[in-house]
């Protein structure tokens, strides 16, 4: 008998008892949040017709949008109801083959655009393509030139998030694994690794200088209002750290927060305050899996991507969590059935509206405060 055979044999018999000492029904049930309020299920969806998987969203220097990335490499921009969703920009010239909504396999020849972010200086639209790399496009759109596609040596392996410090003229981004790619996002998780980066690119030196490293899927990126501090989402962790960037800290990192599931991108608000999209919240089961690492590696050999998904994430549905500047929860907002929002990736709060995209679904969720 192999290897994987008796991993497999152990793992099934471990979690046969598991489900002797938990109710079957509420294993995969996320957990509850604590003053959570129901109400994201109110939210009006912005279909995206003909695509899936708007991740990130911004909107221009003069409020125009929002614009945003999609799984067949584009970048769209909302016009408003009556012209709908118009291509603004690409990240990869070679695009004869991407022509279905949703192709995994051919997203390192489409591209994958995830974080965005406009430098207000100039309306030059900084693109993190998860496998182009660091990407940029003029405010006319087009074809996004390369701005940067490795550190130290080390290639880029999955580009995720940023964001830009107009202070300091340097854009602020993740790396979040040097082993997997985009499409392999639930190896990182189940198998541990440990391996991704937070980095610096500096536009006048065109330098990239990695801040930290052997970070746990590294995510979403913010920097606080004053610019003293930036938080990075650890996917695998639920948690948010802060690197100090100024002030008698810096240099310095701690955990700014724990949140009750997986986060993925965190963006500010204009009051200084944070929101944090959660992939899916925490269940018994995922707990289990982080806390039982060979358990996450034997899940491996066992099941396809949409089987290990399920396993963490068995019952879609989305959460948003508002933090304070000091890392404090102040609100919790939900769709705890997922009748309208799933597996959300960003909240934009913009004049009143919190504006949410979803990594999975082919739709942005627009909700009324």
């Amino acid at each position: 008998m192999n290897s994987t055979v008796i991993t497999a044999a152990i793992f099934l018999a471990l979690f046969a008892i598991t489900f002797t000492l938990f109710n079957p029904l509420n294993l995969f049930t996320p957990l509850p949040i604590p003053g959570s309020k129901d109400h994201l299920h109110a939210a009006h969806l912005l279909h995206v017709t003909g695509a899936v998987g708007p991740e990130s969203l911004v909107f221009d220097s003069l409020g125009d949008g929002p614009y945003t990335g999609v799984a067949d490499g584009r970048i769209l921009k909302w016009e408003g109801e009556e012209r709908g969703w118009t291509q603004f920009a690409v990240t990869s010239s070679n695009r004869s083959d991407c022509v279905r909504p949703f192709a995994p396999e051919l997203e390192h020849v489409c591209g994958r655009p995830l974080g965005l972010k406009f430098d207000k200086k100039n309306g030059d639209l900084y693109i993190a393509d998860s496998y182009l790399g660091l990407k940029v496009v003029g405010p006319a759109g087009g074809l996004a030139a390369e701005v940067a596609t490795e550190a130290e040596g080390q290639p880029f392996r999955f580009t995720n998030d940023m964001d830009i410090s107009e202070d300091e003229d340097v854009i602020y981004f993740t790396d979040s694994s040097t082993v997997y790619q985009r499409r392999q996002f639930m190896l990182i998780l189940l198998s541990g690794d440990k391996t991704g980066r937070l980095m610096k690119y500096d536009k006048s030196t065109k330098e990239v200088k990695v801040l930290l490293r052997d970070l746990a899927f590294p995510n979403g990126v913010a920097l606080s209002k004053d610019g003293s501090f930036l938080l990075v989402a650890e996917t695998s962790t639920h948690r948010i750290l802060r690197l100090w960037l100024h002030g008698p800290k810096s240099g310095q990192v701690d955990t700014f927060a724990i949140v009750p599931g997986f986060p993925d991108n965190i963006r500010r608000n204009s009051e200084g305050q944070f929101w944090v999209a959660l992939h899916a919240k925490e269940t018994p089961f995922a707990r289990w899996i982080a806390s039982n690492l060979w358990a996450g590696k034997a899940l491996l050999k066992l099941g396809n991507f949409k089987q290990l998904h399920a396993s963490v994430a068995k019952k879609p549905h989305a959460a948003a969590i508002k933090l304070s500047d000091e890392g404090e929860i102040l609100e919790v907002l939900e769709d705890c059935e997922g009748k309208t929002l799933k597996f959300i990736s960003e909240v934009e709060e913009k004049d009143g509206k919190l504006w949410i995209a979803s990594v999975l679904m082919p739709y942005i969720g627009v909700y009324s405060l």
